[in-house]
């Protein structure tokens, strides 16, 4: 039987550590060829998840900048090219600022939108960055890492909650857009 990701070319954005690391490494182990990293601050974080991705049997090659900037996402795309696509693409960079609730004054609109800006838009700057590679491919698909809080409306701050619930809608609307050639779906898991 072959491994579900048997020479598959994998794009991980927010690798360096937490969920990001694990679908990278796991996909490493199920028989992925290489894994695009992303990472936005930790150079150390980072370089550790490639050298568990290569343990494992693949190439990884780094890519560090924030998916919120159109240009990280090309860089991360341009970083596939010389694979000739990309078989899964794994849009799992997020953030977030812990503030409670009832404290509407704690957060900024500079702040709702930067976290708007990487979860949401940078999802859909990345996906449309890696589009022809994911049509170059005979199995794309694209996940995104969401959240039970863009279901339920709690977790770490509303703009959170609503930045991982326009990402779900993302989702639906990629799905529509991309289909049939490229899946798009979302896991939405609970506190990591």
């Amino acid at each position: 039987m072959q491994a579900p990701y048997a020479d598959a070319i994998v794009a991980v954005t927010g690798a360096s550590t937490g969920l990001g690391r694990a679908i990278a490494l796991g996909a490493a182990q199920q028989g992925a060829r290489a894994a695009i990293i992303n990472f936005a601050s930790s150079l150390a974080e980072a370089e550790e998840t490639a050298r568990l991705v290569r343990q494992a049997g693949a190439e990884a090659i780094l890519v560090q900048g924030d998916v919120g900037e159109d240009e990280t996402c090309r860089a991360i795309a341009a970083a596939a090219e010389r694979f000739g696509r990309i078989d899964t693409l794994f849009n799992n960079a997020g953030t977030t600022r812990i503030v409670p609730y009832n404290d509407l004054e704690a957060l900024s609109g500079d702040e709702f939108m930067r976290i708007y800006r990487v979860n949401v838009v940078g999802a859909y700057q990345m996906t449309r960055a890696a589009r022809s590679l994911l049509d170059a491919s005979d199995r794309a698909a694209v996940v995104m890492s969401s959240s039970v809080a863009g279901v339920t409306g709690g977790g770490s701050c509303i703009a959170y909650s609503a930045s991982k619930g326009a990402l779900n809608n993302l989702t639906m609307a990629l799905a529509r857009a991309l289909a049939p050639r490229i899946r798009v779906n979302a896991i939405c898991p609970g506190f990591i």
